[in-house]
């Protein structure tokens, strides 16, 4: 708040006070009028926006979301726990999408990686099995914020409008690192969903099976 506006605030409150007196013939001294009306407009405003932060950064559950969670058998701690965790990624995969983005050269490794699209991938998947969420560890904790953090450095340097060759050597390392740090994101994509492939080599070999057994006993008809 500007002192100016905040001079403006304080004259109206103290010219109120003597209205109030006046009027009411309450000899209460201006000071502590002036106290108790800011006390309230601060501690109203500060309530207000203690309320849109806290909405800011956690959506209301879903009904349908709800009723997941509870089928899959989750308790209600699981389940604060893990809308928490998925509302911290979300942000940084936007921020990681506006960092790729912002730049020729991380657009390129963004393209050779698939690093946004197995982002958004991986995050689908524990939104579907949010159960699982601890075989994403490497991904929620350590790969995708570093990786946030890399880009947002590398665009922080990139912005200097006088570079050297350190500077540029700088960057070149970064630019390596961001690439291997994304790989190591498709990594942890195609770790999470092994699983569903080695089950679907389960059902692939049974119905083989079941078409050989099929087949040989139409042979022997």
């Amino acid at each position: 708040m500007r002192i100016g506006k905040l001079i403006k605030i304080i004259a109206y409150l103290l010219l109120a006070g003597f209205v109030l007196r006046f009027i009411t013939g309450i000899n209460l001294p201006a000071v502590v009028v002036v106290a108790v009306i800011l006390v309230i407009l601060l501690f109203t405003g500060s309530n207000k926006k203690n309320g849109a932060k806290k909405e800011e950064q956690m959506p209301s559950l879903t009904k349908t979301k709800e009723e997941h969670y509870e089928k899959l058998g989750m308790t209600d701690q699981e389940i604060n726990f893990f809308r928490d965790t998925m509302n911290i990624t979300k942000k940084q995969i936007i921020q990681l999408q506006e960092n790729m983005n912002a730049s020729t050269k991380l657009r390129a490794i963004d393209l050779r990686n698939d690093t946004l699209k197995v982002s958004k991938a991986l995050f689908k998947e524990l939104v579907k099995e949010p159960k699982k969420l601890h075989s994403a560890n490497h991904f929620l904790y350590t790969h995708l914020p570093n990786l946030v953090d890399l880009t947002s450095k590398y665009l922080e340097i990139d912005d200097h409008e006088i570079k050297n060759k350190q500077t540029y050597e700088k960057l070149e390392e970064s630019a390596q690192i961001i690439d291997q740090v994304s790989k190591l994101i498709k990594k942890d994509y195609e770790q999470f969903v092994s699983d569903d492939l080695e089950d679907l080599d389960i059902e692939i070999s049974v119905a083989k099976n079941s078409l050989k057994r099929d087949n040989e006993t139409k042979e022997e008809i």
